[in-house]
């Protein structure tokens, strides 16, 4: 998924769920969504594991972990939170949060 998408506050899409999170793509921003940090990876070289911030995981490997447990890797799920609205692209290209997530957030923020 390229990041080409951009809310009204000038961030753009989130190259591992899709939220318009980051700032700018490539400047090491760290998704409050799901705790990927953006060192420029996208699409073309998903599969890659370049180390850097994001360890041993390649971008397809965070973009599976966000579908199952709601963070780029599920040791993370304690420092992200659900998207607010403005983060929501309007077409739909955010990758859903998975429904047990949801539940382990709603729980995290009310305490």
């Amino acid at each position: 998924m390229e990041a080409e998408f951009e809310s009204g506050n000038g961030s753009v899409a989130c190259p591992c769920c899709g939220c318009l999170t980051v700032g700018e793509r490539g400047a090491f921003e760290v998704c409050p969504v799901c705790f990927w940090e953006d060192d420029g990876q996208d699409d073309h070289d998903a599969d890659v594991v370049r180390g850097g911030p994001n360890g041993a995981l390649s971008l397809t490997m965070a973009r599976r972990n966000f579908a199952l447990h709601g963070a780029c890797e599920e040791a993370f799920v304690y420092n992200v939170r659900p998207p607010e609205p403005d983060e929501i692209p309007a077409d739909g290209s955010a990758r859903p949060l998975p429904e047990g997530a949801k539940v382990q957030r709603v729980k995290r923020m009310r305490s």
